[in-house]
Parts: C-alpha cells; structure tokens; sequence
C-alpha cells in the first residue's frame, strides 16, 4: 500500500480534529462554482468601473434593483400599503439608499440588514478651487478621508460630481473616464531635485496644500492679459457646461483615478481598482438581496455616505436616516402603535457590517499577527471587533452572535477566516458597525481583505468576492 493510503496515525487525526487551519478558498469549489465566480467577477468590474463616486454607486445600484422588481417607496405611498414580498428602496440626497423586502413575519420581530458604504477615499476641489501660476492653471484640492499623500502623484485623474449653478440648472461632469476626454494629474519633483524632499518622512513629503491638480497651459489667445491660461480653462468650461467661476461654490466635484478596474495576475484571480473600500461590499451585498423572494422576515441593505470621515453629516450613519427609512415602512404597513414598533425592530434586528479589511502583505512583514491576521484568497473575514488601541471605537460582537454566524456560514459552504486588523497597538479601524449596535441589535463586522487598501488603486480575490456573495446572501436567508 502506497504512503497516501495508510491509515492517518491518531495525532494526524487529532489534529485534523482539534485544530484549526484557514486554507485557501481556490481548493474548495468546482467547475460550477468557478463559472459564478467569474460571472459575478466581471459583473463587479462593470460596476466598480462607472461607479466612482457615492452618487454614480447609488444610482447605478438603484438601477441594478429596478431591473430586479423595486419601486420606490414613493410608489407605495400612492397605494398607502406595502405587502409581504415587495421590494421597496428609499434614496436619500441621492448619496444613500436603503432597500427592504418585506417579510411575513410582523417587522417588530426584527429584520436581517446588511450594512455597507459607498463613499471612498478621494480628493475634492475647494470651493474656490482654480488659480494660474507660472503660466499653468491649477484646481486645488482637500482629500477625503485617509490618503497616503504621495500615492495621488503622477497618475492620471479624472474629475467627476455636481454642479448646481446660479439659475438652479443642474450639471453632472465626468471627465477623464473615456478615451477621447482629456486627463488631469499632480506632479512630483524628479530624483535629480529632491533631495530635500527625499530627507523628509513620507507624510511630509507630500503636503495636503501641494495636491494641486494641474488643468493647463495654453493661454486665452490675447496679448497683455493676466491669468490668461485660467481664462482659456473658464472659456472651455463655460463653452463646454455652460459654467462660469462662480459655479465652484455650488459644486461638488470630485477627483478619483481614471480608468477601469482591471482583472490582475496571470491567473487573472484578483481585482484591481478604485474604490474597493467598501465598494465591493456594497456590491455584493446588494446582489444577495437582489437574489432572494418572498422572505420570511424582512430584509434590508443600507448603502450609506460618508464613513471614510466618521459616517457624519446627514448622509453618514450617524444621522437618523435609516431610523426614518425604517419609521416609513412602518407607516405603510398600518401598524397601530409605530413608534414602539420601530424601537423593537431595531432592537431586535441582526446586522452584518460589511466592510473590508487589511489582508497581510508580503512585501510588508511585522503589521499583523499572523495567528489572528487576515489574508487573501481564504474567504470572508469575520472581525468580532475593531477599534484601536484597546479596541476603542469598537462594537465587538457578542461570543452568541458569532456562533449563530459560524453556523450559518458553515451549512452554506461558505469558507471564511477570522481578522484582526493589524497588530494591536499599531493596526485598527472602524466601521458603521458601532452605530447600528447603539439600538440594541447585534452587529458583526465581515468583508474581503485587501491588498494597498485606500491606495488608488486597491486588490481584492475573486474568491473572496464571492465568498462575501455567499455570505451575505446566507445572512438574508
């Protein structure tokens, strides 16, 4: 008998048994399964390529729902009742949607939510964003939320968003994005003339006043006239959109990478792009609701704004938009006490945060501990907490929560990993996950981890995508 068919000795057994080992997600799927993965890969690009902004996400996700039997609540309020089995969204400020399917089971029973955000890190123009210099135009910037500085340099930029302007007219820009439109960068000191910058730490290197993004160089053709090439930039937008400078003040402009998210490797196994964070969530989960009918309790996905900074102003979690969401469901469904209903559907609902997560690095040794450390290409990664130092900030999942999810997780075949994010007195990082649990609900955090998070351009597996698909459409079932 040849070695592989012995019989396993009693410690081999034991340990198969007793310990704990994540391996890669890859191993454990078919032919079937690795066609999905691939349909719903493809998919995503699609929609994280058109989707660059929280407003493009939204109404591409809206869109996505339509196509999938959704209406409006406003549609229902015509009707003044909803029903067990409709599909209702509520938008708001068009930076925020939350989608139910009504349940059977009374609402003050709780619902099932998943939770994600479709904000990501950026850089906005300010208000008064363009000024000549040296005979160049610039757009200054303010970045949103945590940027490395110094990875905007040098790479191709687009600019997308809003501009109200003074007759109330409304215009949506987005240039850099096809191949015929012009693209924008920041420039960085050659090697030759920095050695003072390079004797900088990486923080300083780049500063948030010298994110200035460069528009152009020729100047309006007219002898003797000052700021002549910021007049000639006026001219092709007020040719162009109609805009004159003042416009900048009622804008919300917007500068992202250019370009497509991309497959990456040989294996083409992994994403790249733009805006992962949290974008892949938001992706998926979506796609899970979009695939279940006639549920038993009512099921719920949140796509909210503004997290990157702190979940604030009246987009963010942290506002009562989703309190309200819920408060008009409720009023459609002509229940006799509403206001104790809303407060024991959110005490009684269970959440999943989906938010990414920081995968360890090869190239970067010594940020995680790695007996607790999630990696890429082993599935979903459950995190019962994040925070930092001392996990400050933080949810932390109840041991009850968790088992219900392991179970859950487990009898749908979805392979997942367990997540800290970084070591504990380096790493950490939150979520919306905190916010939800104030009404009393279990929250858990779960995502995929990436690779260069918050970079320009971010990596994610296709298999934790999927994974991530799977769980959370276990979670809505």
């Amino acid at each position: 008998m040849v070695a592989e068919e012995k019989e396993k000795s009693a410690g081999t057994q034991l340990q198969e048994k007793l310990t704990q080992k994540w391996e890669l997600a890859w191993k454990n799927i078919d032919d079937e399964a690795s066609q999905t993965v691939k349909k719903i890969s493809d998919d995503y690009i699609s929609f994280l390529t058109a989707g660059k902004t929280e407003r493009q996400c939204a109404l591409l996700s809206i869109e996505l729902a339509q196509k999938a039997g959704f209406k409006s609540i406003k549609s229902y309020q015509e009707t003044g009742k909803i029903k067990p089995g409709d599909k209702v969204y509520i938008v708001h400020k068009d930076k925020t949607v939350v989608f139910f399917i009504v349940g059977v089971d009374p609402i003050d029973q709780g619902m099932s939510i998943v939770g994600a955000h479709i904000d990501s890190p950026r850089l906005d123009l300010k208000p008064s964003p363009l000024y000549e210099s040296d005979d160049m135009a610039f757009f200054k910037t303010h970045y949103y939320g945590g940027i490395k500085k110094y990875q905007w340099v040098t790479i191709p930029l687009a600019i997308h968003g809003t501009v109200i302007k003074k007759d109330g007219a409304i215009i949506n820009l987005s240039i850099g994005e096809a191949a015929e439109d012009p693209v924008f960068c920041i420039t960085d000191l050659l090697p030759h003339l920095s050695q003072e910058q390079n004797a900088k730490k990486m923080t300083e290197g780049i500063t948030g006043e010298g994110l200035n993004l460069i528009v152009g160089s020729q100047p309006f053709p007219e002898k003797d006239l000052k700021d002549a090439v910021k007049l000639n930039v006026l001219k092709y937008l007020n040719e162009k959109y109609g805009m004159v400078e003042d416009d900048f003040a009622t804008a919300e402009l917007e500068v992202v990478p250019a370009g497509a998210a991309r497959h990456v490797g040989f294996d083409e196994s992994m994403v790249g792009g733009y805006g992962q964070d949290d974008r892949i969530c938001a992706y998926t989960a979506l796609r899970a609701l979009l695939d279940r009918n006639d549920p038993k309790r009512t099921l719920c996905v949140v796509l909210a704004d503004k997290e990157e900074i702190g979940s604030v102003g009246n987009t963010g979690m942290q506002s009562r938009f989703f309190e309200n969401a819920v408060a008009e469901m409720i009023d459609l469904m002509n229940i006799s006490k509403p206001e104790i209903s809303i407060r024991r559907c959110l005490m009684n609902s269970e959440m999943l945060s989906a938010d990414v997560t920081a995968a360890v690095d090869p190239n970067f040794s010594g940020t995680h501990d790695k007996g607790n450390a999630p990696y890429i290409g082993k599935g979903m990664v459950l995190s019962k907490y994040g925070g930092a130092r001392g996990k400050s900030g933080s949810n932390d999942a109840h041991a009850e929560f968790m088992g219900k999810m392991r179970k859950t997780l487990d009898e749908a075949g979805v392979i997942w990993q367990m997540g800290e994010l970084g070591r504990v007195d380096l790493g950490g990082g939150g979520t919306i996950a905190y916010i939800l649990a104030k009404y009393g609900m279990d929250v858990l955090d779960c995502g995929p981890a990436l690779l260069s998070m918050h970079a320009p351009f971010e990596v994610a597996s296709k298999i934790d995508l999927y994974m991530c698909y799977k769980g959370y459409k276990a979670f809505l079932s």
